[in-house]
């Protein structure tokens, strides 16, 4: 189950977060989400910085659910800056967007998205899309070591 993990949304819609927030909910994953509304807060809340410097409120998440389409530094710019920041590479990055424009899909994963998804449209769908989600992503897929897991493991076999 994802519910001991946290993910970081960052979706400039009010309506669009509330949606996948609730959606989240009727999932039965409470309490994983946190939520930025621009790319620029994704960077700061990622990186530590201004508000988000208190890491027992605000975790590092495993995952980055990402829109694209935002004012300011939209979702390429910060997947492009997440993965050039050696603690974030192998932070997974799902796009959770409406754009269904292939040139967007192609830009996502050439900058380093490991998957794009369309929003779907109904409050349902989107309850579904999240329930598949969470299957995947807690029961199917295997996911990289944290980095502070991997600086544990380095730390162990260099005292033996």
């Amino acid at each position: 189950m994802l519910n001991d993990q946290i993910i970081l949304l960052a979706e400039d819609d009010p309506n669009d977060s509330l949606l996948i927030q609730r959606a989240f909910q009727k999932a039965g994953l409470q309490n994983i989400l946190k939520t930025v509304s621009d790319g620029d807060q994704a960077i700061k809340y990622l990186s530590g910085n201004g508000p988000y410097s208190d890491r027992e409120r605000y975790p590092v998440p495993f995952l980055l659910l990402l829109d694209l389409k935002m004012p300011g530094t939209d979702g390429f710019e910060v997947l492009e800056w997440v993965r050039n920041e050696p603690l974030l590479k192998r932070l997974l990055i799902v796009v959770l967007t409406s754009s269904n424009l292939q040139a967007d899909v192609d830009r996502a994963y050439e900058l380093g998205a490991n998957s794009y998804l369309v929003k779907p449209v109904s409050f349902d769908e989107m309850v579904h899309l999240i329930q598949r989600f969470e299957a995947y992503w807690s029961e199917i897929n295997r996911t990289p070591s944290s980095p502070a897991a991997l600086e544990a493991i380095r730390s162990e076999t260099s005292l033996g």
